[in-house]
């Protein structure tokens, strides 16, 4: 899978050299809208989408997490970024580039979820032997900072084990809205349903979540 740290002569027909990191800054006081980065792409300004990936592969990265767990999140990552470089021609001015990229995005996801489906692939699940070691006699009175930050790991690994427990539809909806902070309205565009659909989901991933920690000890 190709990456963006790779010495490689060019990144999916795109000179390394032009291909900006993540991590480094772009040297603008007033960064471009991505309309105009991406009619700069389209022109030949090969530059631009490397400046599109640096602002957006963070949340692409954190969607594919909350969706498909940490298994090959690199690769899921590149793949978005990859589809949306070769797609880039097809993608309409009247949307915003987000939220194109986030229906990229789910697409990759439901890709990823019928391939573990269809090889029966091992669930991303946190083991409860594991879960039972925050419970450990050992860890008992070894200071409130220390007991803080187990409580804390034992209550993400909830989170995400609830979240796997929900349908893929209702668990996009529930990370794009709760955890993404975007508006129904958006992601009903990204998803291609009703606004009116999104609620509905979003209600019963919230029920089915709430239950799913209720019945672990936890308290809400």
């Amino acid at each position: 899978m190709i990456r963006f740290n790779q010495p490689m002569t060019e990144v999916w027909g795109i000179p390394t050299a032009i291909v900006i990191s993540a991590s480094s800054p772009v040297s603008s006081s007033q960064p471009e809208s991505d309309d105009y980065l991406v009619q700069q792409c389209l022109q030949g300004n090969k530059q631009s989408f490397g400046q599109l990936y640096q602002r957006h592969q963070t949340k692409v990265r954190s969607t594919l997490y909350q969706l498909c767990g940490l298994d090959g999140l690199d690769d899921l990552v590149q793949d978005v970024f990859l589809r949306a470089w070769k797609g880039l021609s097809k993608f309409k001015r009247n949307a915003q580039f987000s939220t194109w990229l986030y229906r990229i995005t789910w697409n990759v996801a439901c890709d990823r979820r019928r391939a573990y489906a269809k090889d029966r692939a091992r669930s991303v699940a946190v083991d409860d032997e594991q879960l039972q070691n925050f419970t450990d006699p050992e860890f008992a009175g070894q200071g409130s900072d220390r007991n803080h930050g187990l409580a804390q790991l034992h209550y993400q690994d909830l989170v995400q084990r609830g979240l796997m427990q929900l349908s893929i539809e209702h668990r996009t909806v529930l990370v794009l809205h709760d955890l993404e902070e975007l508006p129904q309205k958006e992601i009903a565009q990204i998803l291609g349903i009703p606004v009116g659909t999104v609620k509905s989901r979003l209600f019963h991933a919230r029920s089915s979540l709430r239950k799913f920690l209720e019945s672990q000890g936890v308290e809400l």
